[in-house]
């Protein structure tokens, strides 16, 4: 059970957050140390700001003389305070108390969660404490309740990206595997799955590493390394409980790969992870681990890779015609197969309720590969990424950097900000 604290509406000025976040002058906000605020009432202002700016990650680091308070928001590291260096201890240990750490142990790296009610809503916090030369840094992940996506609509997707994911979920057994690195939305997908899934005759159970949000009517299993319950001795268990779905937070040894393919190809239906650059890289990845071409090819069903992209700030958003020959012009001109019709993007130019940065929020980007047989001739040829993308390509899947230059040209967002998302060491094209 993790720690819950209420905090009292009354003790916090969250007027002072808008108005700082207002103040586009400033480089960073600061806090009155002279008013002699409680080392309490600031880490509660912390955590606090964190979710009224719907913040993913806050970031407490010691930096020589000072402490930098960094915010995660829609993706990027933004600078918001500098405390002096004398707060450290006392900072760290108030949070660790909270999240029922080790408060004496400061060399080794330690994890703890955290339960914040504040106005009658619920948000949980996954602390992580690190030991560096400087002190120890604090890194806080934002679990908001209130803000969690719980359906596959609610994601973002096209109708036919919609289509293609409720389709994959059909099948009654196969692995389907969801990629993409750390922070891209992966874990939200995969429980909008389940919740899509779920229905009064199906045992579902998960096995997560760590559970981040609590699902109704599913039976979830959290990794526990002190007990030596890891992924492969979880799936075991869970094979032995009469499962109908499963579902693993992340595939990382080949253990936890070979349980799961031969789950996938005894009557279960596998939802997972992996941390590869695309789609097809996910199926080439089981096979580097070590299992047969021919079980990835009879489990695998489907893989869906993602990203999380910034929004243009509906506020401050304009639309421009890019200049004749400009990189801009020339690859989206490609993208649109030489389409006679002006070409016209959008951008923001920065205010208050975007911080001044043009984007507010993020969507996914994704691309879709159904394993059919062009896929699994292919694997079983052994024939390498390249070739392997080629063939789904020619199958229909359109490409995260495709998807991605669609919502360009919607004017959801920029080719700045899909160029930098997607960048894979060669020039953004199709």
């Amino acid at each position: 059970m993790m720690k819950t604290i209420t905090i009292d509406p009354v003790l916090i000025n969250t007027e002072k957050v808008l108005r700082s976040v207002q103040n586009q002058n400033q480089d960073y906000l600061s806090i009155d140390l002279n008013k002699e605020i409680s080392i309490i009432n600031i880490v509660n202002e912390l955590i606090l700001q964190g979710i009224y700016l719907e913040a993913s990650d806050i970031h407490i680091e010691p930096i020589e003389n000072y402490i930098r308070i960094r915010y995660r928001i829609d993706g990027v590291l933004i600078e918001m305070y500098r405390l002096p260096i004398k707060f450290l201890p006392p900072l760290t240990s108030r949070i660790k108390l909270i999240a029922e750490m080790d408060i004496a142990e400061k060399r080794l790296p330690q994890d703890g969660r955290i339960q914040i009610i504040f106005d009658n809503k619920k948000t949980d916090l996954r602390v992580s404490s690190l030991p560096t030369i400087a002190g120890e840094k604090i890194v806080l992940r934002i679990l908001a309740q209130e803000n969690r996506i719980t359906n596959l609509e609610g994601l973002g997707l096209s109708e036919l990206q919609l289509n293609k994911f409720k389709n994959l979920l059909k099948f009654p057994n196969g692995m389907l595997l969801v990629t993409g690195p750390t922070g891209s939305g992966k874990t939200t997908t995969l429980y909008a799955s389940l919740t899509q899934l779920k229905t009064k005759t199906q045992n579902i159970v998960t096995i997560e590493d760590p559970v981040e949000y609590v699902l109704n009517e599913i039976n979830q299993v959290q990794i526990n390394q002190k007990a030596k319950l890891d992924f492969a001795r979880g799936l075991k268990s869970i094979l032995r409980q009469d499962p109908d779905i499963i579902m693993i937070g992340e595939i990382r040894d080949k253990e936890t790969a070979e349980i799961a393919v031969r789950a996938a190809t005894t009557g279960h239906l596998v939802l997972t992870t992996l941390h590869t650059n695309d789609a097809v890289s996910s199926l080439t990845r089981l096979v580097e681990m070590g299992i047969d071409n021919f079980f990835v090819a009879s489990a695998a069903i489907g893989v869906v890779a993602q990203r999380l992209v910034r929004k243009i700030c509906p506020h401050c958003k304009f639309t421009y015609e890019p200049n004749l020959g400009s990189r801009e012009q020339i690859l989206i001109s490609k993208y649109m197969n030489n389409d006679s019709r002006p070409l016209k993007l959008s951008m923001g130019k920065g205010c208050s309720f975007c911080n001044y940065t043009g984007y507010k929020g993020r969507i996914i980007i994704l691309e879709i590969l159904q394993v059919n047989d062009a896929i699994r001739t292919g694997l079983l040829k052994n024939l390498d990424t390249h070739e392997l993308k080629k063939i789904a390509i020619q199958n229909q899947m359109v490409s995260l950097k495709m998807d991605g230059l669609d919502k360009v040209l919607q004017g959801i967002t920029t080719l700045e900000e899909i160029t930098r998302i997607t960048y894979d060491g060669e020039d953004l094209g199709v």
